[in-house]
């Protein structure tokens, strides 16, 4: 396969020990310095190139000149899946109680999530719901002013859960626990009940302990 312009330049970046300038990278790429121009930018914008100050003493403006960033690229490949399924099968294999250490491993990542205190009990729904969108469970935002019910149309962990489902679905109902006491709010997820349509899972609500708006 071909490789692109902008490949090319960020390979000849890496592969130089020293920075380069571009009219030295269009004489190795063979093409117009405005060319290598437009696609440095880029690279740039994408945190893969920056510019750096030319050592060398001359008069007027210094050429600029371009090195290759020494880190990973954030926008390479991903697999979380796999990570998922490395975590899922262990505590499975491993965990003396699988269900209740992932409910504790949910409750503890939970606590991290939420960005301040809930006031009402609206708002702690409200956040909740901000909270699961983020995290990528597809939440719907419920209409009726006392909610008992938040509905998921997805699941984050879809691609392991067939082989684990206690396990992931105590993550996620120790995720939305430990959230929701983050907030300090007055309200708690009861249960989580995966899959009650093929595209739905509910997260059931109820007020927390010690609060009385039953």
């Amino acid at each position: 396969m071909r490789r692109g312009r902008r490949d090319r330049i960020l390979d000849a970046l890496r592969n130089s020990a020293e920075a380069r300038s571009i009219t030295g990278l269009a004489g190795e790429i063979g093409v117009h310095p405005n060319t290598i121009r437009f696609h440095l930018d880029t690279l740039v914008k994408a945190g893969l190139v920056e510019q750096v100050a030319d050592r060398v003493a001359v008069r007027g403006r210094p050429p600029a000149r371009y090195r290759a960033c020494r880190r990973m690229d954030p926008a390479g490949p991903t697999n979380y899946a796999l990570l998922a399924a490395v975590m899922t099968d262990y505590f499975a294999a491993h965990a003396r109680d699988p269900v209740r250490e992932s409910t504790q491993l949910g409750r503890s990542w939970g606590t991290t999530l939420p960005k301040h205190h809930a006031r009402d009990t609206r708002q702690a729904v409200d956040d909740l719901v901000d909270v699961l969108a983020e995290v990528g469970f597809g939440p719907e935002q419920p209409t009726e002013r006392t909610v008992r019910d938040i509905r998921l149309r997805h699941c984050p962990f879809l691609e392991v859960v067939d082989r684990h489902q206690p396990v992931v679905c105590a993550l996620h109902l120790g995720l939305m626990q430990g959230a929701l006491t983050a907030m300090q709010a007055p309200l708690a997820v009861e249960r989580l009940d995966p899959f009650v349509e093929p595209d739905l899972c509910v997260a059931r609500v109820g007020p927390s302990a010690g609060n009385d708006e039953n």
